[in-house]
């Protein structure tokens, strides 16, 4: 397997999927994936969907992203370590899933591996898996390290901010426009200082500025702030509204926050895999967003988020990934998804002999 899952995951790593033009690498999919074991298709958006197992057995759906930010990276491997935009964010997460989920014996239960498109943009792919997909358990693929458990990731609010005033001298008191813009971020800034609910970073709004141009006449920013769970949103958007002034605000994005139960089944069915390769388990809180802020408050099932990979390593001109712990992720998942599935498979007969 090993070797198979190697050459799989660098195949994936050499084709260029930035976010918008995955195409290519959705047909590759959709080809290897049958010689995998699996029944493929690409969606309507562009998201390729590989089935194994009874359709009328429980469903464990696992989903990864095949979009990368876009990048000029050399793939070139140096032992063990193979480099290349998307090792770690997030091919190898799900080059992963797919040699579990061929190799896990489940038993009457369906195992579902979807490759969704635009993770990195606004979550196009989780979100049309929304209309005709509801598993009874998921796992979403991100990097974590393999010993690694993602349990909550942080909510995103994207705002854009324009702002116009009269042409005057430099020298005049009046508020230029790229003053009014800095007052802005300012004001924001203060914010999310007085609304932290703690000292991780995970409990506190943090917002980044994206971008800012202009001149004293006309200025415009672009700001992102992630947002922990228990954030007022609402409350958040009236402040927005008020600080702008007479500026115009338009938001961009809403995700919520999302942090799944512990005890759920799909976070102790890691904990298991894990522990079976020598290691204790570690349950992380994310900083940044996933899918999982898309899917788990509709399906509202059993849900994680694991992959190997360090995710410091995302976006950066370092990234690359350990093949060693890349081929220990799979047995730890495919572990997982044999633990889940059985859980799962038990739970249904149960109900079914309780309905008769």
């Amino acid at each position: 397997m090993s070797t198979r899952a190697e050459s799989l995951l660098r195949r994936m790593v050499e084709i260029p999927s930035p976010s918008g033009g995955e195409a290519e690498l959705a047909a590759f999919l959709a080809g290897e994936l049958r010689d995998w074991g699996f029944a493929t298709r690409i969606d309507e958006v562009g998201n390729v969907i590989a089935r194994r197992g009874p359709v009328a057995g429980p469903t464990i759906m696992l989903i990864g992203h095949m979009d990368t930010v876009p990048s000029r990276l050399e793939v070139r491997q140096q032992g063990t370590v193979l480099h290349g935009r998307g090792t770690v964010d997030a091919k190898g997460p799900l080059a992963t899933m797919i040699c579990a989920a061929a190799a896990a014996e489940v038993g009457h239960a369906q195992l579902v591996v979807a490759g969704v498109v635009e993770e990195e943009t606004f979550g196009r792919g989780a979100t049309h898996l929304l209309e005709g997909h509801r598993p009874d358990a998921a796992f979403v693929g991100e990097p974590n390290g393999w010993s690694g458990v993602g349990i909550g990731y942080k909510g995103r609010v994207v705002v854009r901010y324009a702002v116009c005033r009269p042409a005057v001298h430099t020298a005049s008191p009046e508020e230029k426009a790229t003053e009014a813009a800095i007052a802005f971020w300012n004001k924001v800034v203060g914010y999310c200082d007085a609304h932290a609910a703690g000292s991780r970073a995970f409990d506190r709004p943090i917002p980044t500025l994206v971008d800012m141009g202009g001149t004293i006449e006309q200025a415009r920013m672009t700001v992102a702030c992630r947002t922990p769970p228990g954030f007022d949103l609402e409350e958040f958007e009236r402040f927005l509204a008020d600080a702008a002034g007479d500026g115009v605000l338009t938001i961009d994005d809403r995700t919520p926050p999302v942090r799944v139960d512990t005890r759920g089944a799909a976070v102790r069915a890691l904990c298991s895999g894990i522990r079976a390769q020598g290691a204790r388990p570690t349950l992380k809180l994310k900083t940044g967003t996933a899918d999982l802020n898309i899917l788990e408050p509709s399906w509202n099932v059993p849900m994680a988020v694991y992959g190997p990979g360090d995710s410091s390593l995302d976006h950066t001109d370092r990234e690359h990934i350990d093949l060693v712990e890349y081929v220990r992720a799979i047995d730890v998942l495919r572990h997982a998804l044999e633990t889940l599935a059985d859980e799962l498979v038990q739970a249904e007969e149960a109900a079914a002999a309780g309905a008769r």
